[in-house]
Formats: C-alpha cells, sequence, structure tokens
C-alpha cells in the first residue's frame, strides 16, 4: 500500500483539512503502518489497531498542543505518534536510538507523561487539570484514556472519588475492548459487559428523576417504593450507573470504530461540564483479521510473515527456551507435588507462560486483573491459612504493592513465594519495563529471603527451596534465554553461594543470570594468564559471607555482578556485611546498572552500552588487575586453515 496521506501529516492540526472521506483512508493507512512494523519486529500491536478511529477522532477535535492527552498503559500510542510527526521515524520504534514503544515527553510535546504502568492517567490528568485551573489556564481541555483492563486497578478509583468532589471539568474515555493483555476479569468485568449491551446514554440519572417526577402516580407512593421503582427504571435502562453514583457523567457505549459518529460524540462532551466518563467500546486488532480473532498472540507478537493484511502466513518464533519458560515449569511440577501450591498473577497468565498452569490447576490459579497490591495482600491471606501462593508478576509490576510486601507479608512473616519475572533489563520496552530495582526493594525487609538463579540449572531447586522455606522469598530471574554452566549439582542451601572455580588474582561474584557471562569472562582471562575464578552467589539475603569475605581477603580483586540498580543492590549488600564485620573492601568493585534510567533496546545491547557484557567485564577485571600490579598477555590469535 503506498501511503498518500501519513507522509503529509506533521501535526494533528493537518487533520482539520481533510475531507470525512480523506478521515477514513488515514485510518486505513495507519493500520497498514502497524501491520508492516510487525513484519520487521515485535511491537504492540492488535490494541494500536484496535485505537485509530478514537485517535484521529481526539485529535480532530481536540488541540493536544494546548489541551492535555494522557493515555494509560502508553503501548497504544503508535496511532498517536504517528500523526503528531513521527511518521518518518517510525519503523525505528522499539530499537535502540529511535522511537520508544510508549509515550516520551523527550520526542514530542504530545507526550505528556511517559506511561507504562496501568492507572495512573486519571491521576496525573486530573492533577493537570487542576494546576492548569490555579495558574489561570481553565480554558484548557484534559482528557485521560483508560483501557477495561487498567480500569479495576485501585489507583483509578482513589483519583475518580478525588474528581467527583473537586467537580473539574475532565473526560475520562474508558476503551473497552474486553482485554487487557489477556482477557479482564472478575465483577467489574461482568458490570462492563452489561453496560456494554445498553442503548446509549448521556446522563442518566437527572432524566431518571425528570421522568419520575412526571408520573402522577408517585405522589401516592412511598418514599421506599419511590426508590425501588428508581432503582428499577436504572437498571432496565442501562447497566452504567456505577459511574453516575460515583460523581461521573455517563455517556454512551458509543462505538469507537465508528470514526464520523466518535467525532460528533466527542464534539458534544467537549462542551458538557464537570467530570464525565465516556464508555467507548472497541475490537483489539480491529482492521486485521488474525488480531481480533487471537488478541492475546497479537497482542505484542513475534515478527509475522504475511501474504496481506488479512492473511498471516508464518509467526516467526524463537527456538530458545526462556527463563520464563523454565519457570513457568518448575511451578507446574511443584503444582503437581504439593496441593498447597497456588499461583497467582496480574493479568499477565499469558506474558508469564502459566496457560498450562491456569488449565490444569483451575482451582489454584488466581488472575487478579492489573491489581498487584490487592495480588499480594490477597497471596498473604492465603498463606496465613496455610497455604503456599506463589506469585508470579514481572519485577517492574511488583513494584506497586510495595507497601503490600511490607504490611501483609513481610511483616507477617508468611511462606509467600515471588517470582519475578523481567528482573533486569526488558529490552525494547524500555525504561518503564526494566525490572532494575527489585533487589534494592526486596532486600530492605526483615524476614525476606532474596534469591536469584545463577543459570537454568538453578530455578527448579530455588523454587522447590523457596516452598518449604517457613517465610517470604523472592526469585527473580530476566527477560532471556537460558543459559547453564556444567558443574556438578550443588544443593540450595539457605545462604550459600556456589563455587564455580577459585582465583587467586580475582574472582567474579555473579547474582543472577550473569553467572555463565562471568564464567565466560573468566575463562577468556586465563587465557591472558590471570588467575581469575567465579562465585554464583544464590542469595543476596542472606549473603554467603563465609565465601565472599574469603574472596575479599585472598584474591587480588572482585567484582560483584548483577543486573539491578547499583543503589542498594547485591554489590551495596556485600559492602554493607564487609563493613559491618570490619572487612576491607579496597579490592571490590560493583557492577550494575548506574544511577540512571536505561533506554529502550535489545537488552545485549544495552549490557554492552554499561559494561555488563564479557568484554566490559574483561575490561574492568583487566584494569583491577594492572592496579594490582599483574602482567597481562595479549590474546593469541587463531590461525584459519
Amino acid at each position: 500500500m503506498n501511503f498518500e496521506l501519513l507522509p503529509k501529516i506533521d501535526s494533528p492540526r493537518d487533520l482539520r483539512g481533510l475531507t470525512d472521506s480523506q478521515l477514513l483512508q488515514l485510518a486505513d493507512e495507519i493500520r497498514e503502518a502497524l501491520c508492516n512494523l510487525v513484519t520487521e519486529r515485535s511491537a504492540h500491536f492488535a490494541s494500536n489497531l484496535g485505537v485509530v478511529e478514537l485517535c484521529l477522532a481526539l485529535h480532530h477535535v481536540y488541540d493536544f498542543s494546548q489541551d492535555r492527552l494522557i493515555w494509560d498503559t502508553g503501548h497504544q500510542v503508535y496511532p498517536h505518534k504517528l500523526i503528531t510527526g513521527r511518521f518518518e521515524q517510525f519503523r525505528s520504534i522499539r530499537t535502540k536510538g529511535g522511537l520508544m514503544g510508549f509515550p516520551n515527553p523527550n520526542e514530542s510535546e504530545y507526550d505528556l507523561f511517559m506511561t507504562g504502568h496501568a492507572g495512573a492517567s486519571v491521576s496525573t490528568v486530573l492533577g493537570m487539570k487542576a494546576g492548569d485551573d490555579l495558574l489561570g489556564q481553565s480554558g484548557r481541555k484534559s482528557v485521560a484514556v483508560i483501557g477495561d483492563g487498567a480500569l479495576p486497578s485501585g489507583v483509578v478509583f482513589e483519583a475518580m472519588n478525588n474528581a467527583a468532589e473537586l467537580k473539574k471539568d475532565l473526560l475520562v474515555i474508558l476503551n473497552d475492548n474486553k482485554m487487557g493483555i489477556c482477557p479482564r476479569v472478575g465483577g467489574l468485568a461482568q458490570y462492563l459487559d452489561k453496560a456494554r449491551t445498553a442503548p446509549f446514554y448521556n446522563g442518566l440519572k437527572r432524566d431518571v428523576n425528570w421522568l419520575l417526577n412526571k408520573l402522577p402516580v408517585v405522589g401516592k407512593m412511598s418514599r421506599d417504593a419511590i426508590s425501588q421503582l428508581k432503582d428499577a427504571m436504572k437498571g432496565f435502562l442501562h447497566g452504567g450507573m456505577l459511574f453516575e453514583e460515583m460523581g461521573f457523567r455517563y455517556i454512551g457505549p458509543v462505538d469507537g470504530h465508528d470514526l464520523l459518529a466518535l467525532r460528533r460524540t466527542l464534539e458534544m462532551v467537549k462542551e458538557v461540564s464537570g467530570p464525565v466518563l465516556l464508555h467507548v467500546f472497541t475490537q483489539k486488532g480491529q482492521g486485521f483479521d488474525p488480531a481480533c480473532e487471537d488478541p492475546v498472540l497479537y497482542h505484542a507478537p513475534p515478527p509475522i510473515v504475511r501474504g496481506s493484511r488479512q492473511e498471516v502466513i508464518s509467526v516467526k518464533k524463537s527456538s530458545s527456551t526462556a527463563y520464563t519458560n523454565v519457570m513457568s515449569d518448575a511451578i507446574y511440577d511443584a503444582m503437581h507435588a504439593n496441593k498447597k501450591v497456588c499461583v497467582l498473577t496480574a493479568a499477565m497468565c499469558e506474558g508469564n507462560k502459566l496457560g498450562r498452569v491456569r488449565k490444569e490447576f483451575p482451582t489454584r490459579f488466581f488472575d487478579t486483573g492489573i491489581c498487584e497490591a490487592h495480588t499480594v495482600a490477597f497471596a498473604g491471606g492465603m498463606a496465613k491459612s496455610g497455604l503456599r501462593p506463589i506469585v508470579n508478576i514481572y519485577s517492574t509490576f511488583l513494584q506497586r504493592s510495595f507497601d503490600h510486601i511490607f504490611q501483609e507479608v513481610a511483616l507477617q512473616n508468611l511462606p509467600v513465594t515471588f517470582c519475578l519475572d523481567r528482573g533486569g533489563l526488558a529490552g525494547p520496552d524500555g525504561p518503564t519495563h526494566h525490572g532494575v530495582f527489585d533487589n534494592t526493594y526486596m532486600r530492605v525487609f526483615p524476614n525476606m529471603t532474596v534469591m536469584a538463579p545463577g543459570d537454568e540449572l538453578d530455578v527448579a531447586p530455588m523454587l522447590d527451596f523457596a516452598l518449604s522455606h517457613p517465610g517470604p522469598v523472592s526469585i527473580r530471574y530476566p527477560k532471556a534465554n537460558v543459559e547453564h554452566v556444567e558443574r556438578p549439582e550443588q544443593p540450595v542451601e539457605l545462604g550459600k553461594a556456589e563455587v564455580w572455580q577459585w582465583g587467586a588474582d580475582g574472582m567474579f561474584l555473579a547474582f543472577g543470570a550473569f553467572f555463565p557471562v562471568c564464567v565466560q569472562a573468566a575463562e577468556r582471562l586465563r587465557e591472558q594468564g590471570l588467575d581469575v575464578g567465579v562465585i554464583n552467589a544464590r542469595f543476596a539475603k542472606p549473603l554467603d559471607e563465609v565465601t565472599i569475605f574469603r574472596a575479599l581477603e585472598e584474591s587480588g580483586f572482585v567484582i560483584a555482578v548483577e543486573e539491578n540498580t547499583v543503589c542498594g543492590g547485591f554489590g551495596a549488600a556485600v559492602l554493607e556485611a564487609a563493613n559491618a564485620a570490619g572487612v576491607s573492601t579496597n579490592n571490590l568493585k560493583c557492577l550494575g546498572i548506574p544511577d540512571r534510567f536505561i533506554e529502550h533496546g535489545e537488552r545485549d545491547e544495552l549490557l554492552a552500552d554499561i559494561g555488563l557484557d564479557v568484554e566490559g567485564l574483561i575490561a574492568s577485571a583487566q584494569a583491577m588487575a594492572e592496579r594490582n600490579g599483574a602482567v597481562i598477555e595479549q590474546p593469541r590469535l587463531k590461525t584459519v586453515g
């Protein structure tokens, strides 16, 4: 498809010069650009296909160079990027140095917040509206677009409660596609299903009251009877009274793919005072049949090969095994072995590869929706009752439950096992999704045991250990393919590290999946004449102080390596322990994520940039060895033929 209109859209202002037929053509071109993208790389796909018309209608009606627009869980902003001057750069999205796959204020004035976690849009846009009013800019309109999957998040209702009290002019658009990443769950999902089937309604409460006052029979009825009649009429007319009762004027539901009708609705809504909720129903994957049929697979699919826009010839899948799959297999085996083991996840069943667990153990599998704080508190209750809950959540999302890890789990010393997926750099998803803080935020809690498998061989034994431990345990693993180091099996024991090989000149102290990388670096350093060994730390809390202190005292240098921020992480734990014991750390270097947010890019690219690849580790070791007076041999050139 040749792009006729998209290259001419330098800003949303250009939309207003298009005819209705051209707007519809532009929607087709945006979908074609999205389809082209996923033939090249993995990207958020189905969710973006579903908001094309909504995006065009919003930018046609509002002027978001002045008005405020925040997209909740911003992976659906690709159409928004295409019409805000970024078409020429679009093919670079999710690549190092290219466009971010989420809103990015550094890219455009139209991106206000870097939104990657669900639920905060209503709070932030309400805050902006309050700020604009206080600064004398009350003419600015404020809009938040939030999905039905994010709606159950507690912070959404906190924000709506506050908005109703403040009575600010605020539009919340509920993009209802019956999905998060996975199908939505819970009572609110059932409630929205009822609202979707109701006829269009604009401001129900006021009109029901007006109608009741016109009925002559009312004067002869008791107050209880009148109240019952009102409730009955509300239920008959419309299933969305929840929002009206919360102080929002409810409008909808509206077809989110009828661009022209949606534009008319937004023009009407724009003039309504006070907080408004516009209920828009869309289809995730709209315009691409395979994505409509399987929106879970096509949420962020591997690169696809297509014959036409409606046909997928093949999906390019990796033949390598990821840590996520290995942990999923271990969880599955644990469920078979122990009937007290149950699994909780927060709308990430597919991301955590728990489909088989959900299918075979439906009574012991709990998807709580995008409600991480509730998930952790719920798990605390299960553990108190005698179960062995596994909370399987991405590292970056578990941060949202920090207080409940403290109050309902660690403080109670309850045996909840946290499996933290995507611990470390999450690659093209970028800074909103990099899980680089969990060693720090888990390590601060008394009673918490903090572990990380060094390679594939550690995963199942660590999970088995955690499920037999009497207190809470955190196990983190990266978004990466597994490796393993050949070695004799050593059982997982509380606070015990594993020594791969001892080195007089230096030691790598690896926490987590850098163990194989450290082994590779040590082997190459040995070829250069340096006697360098590796310790697979396994535990950040409690530390194996005996082994670590021996390394600090006997080896020329020690390099602690982790895929976590150096602030408060594993290396910091080593420094703290050594300081408390009076052990010198003059020969210790801590490598990890520097104290800044890391951009998006392939994980290997990002690790190389910050010196956490094999070459970076070798360079750090050489510098420390030379400081100690070591003579390093130049590596021999290999001859070919």
